[in-house]
């Protein structure tokens, strides 16, 4: 194991994105599998490497003392989230199709919303990651805004 691997920064920071997962074993072999990462320790935690980014995963668990009151668990409802992975590609179609391939389960194929064609997928725990490919934002051309619900 390199230190140029591991998410350990000589310097200033970098960010990582931790997920609580059922069976580390699986999304592993997701992450690696069918979105080309590189794997840097396999267990306690599990470090995936991709491209410019590393996931840590470990499976859910009680409080631990440095935080008291905070039991971590994979997501239960996959119809609602909080926040989500943004994998930003070059191109869209390409990753769609071969991503599609290699086992990936898009909830739509991409979408053209102007500022960026974009689509979603979940991984094994249901977590939304959003791929998407910056197209008119190159231009300038924003999203619209969303109507006042009120």
């Amino acid at each position: 194991m390199r230190r140029e691997d591991l998410p350990a920064p000589e310097a200033g920071l970098l960010l990582t994105h931790f997920l609580t997962v059922a069976d580390v074993a699986r999304s592993r072999a997701f992450y690696c599998d069918v979105l080309g990462g590189e794997v840097v320790p396999d267990e306690n935690p599990c470090i995936v490497k991709i491209a410019n980014s590393w996931l840590i995963m470990n499976p859910g668990g009680g409080p631990t003392p440095d935080k008291p009151d905070v039991t971590l668990h994979p997501p239960v409802d996959f119809s609602s989230a909080t926040s989500f992975l943004n994998i930003r590609v070059a191109d869209i179609e390409h990753c769609y199709t071969e991503w599609s391939a290699r086992g990936a389960e898009f909830l739509t194929p991409p979408i053209d919303r102007k500022t960026e064609i974009r689509c979603y997928m979940c991984d094994p725990d249901g977590y939304l990651i959003e791929v998407g490919q910056a197209t008119g934002l190159l231009r300038g051309i924003l999203a619209d805004l969303l109507a006042d619900p009120a």
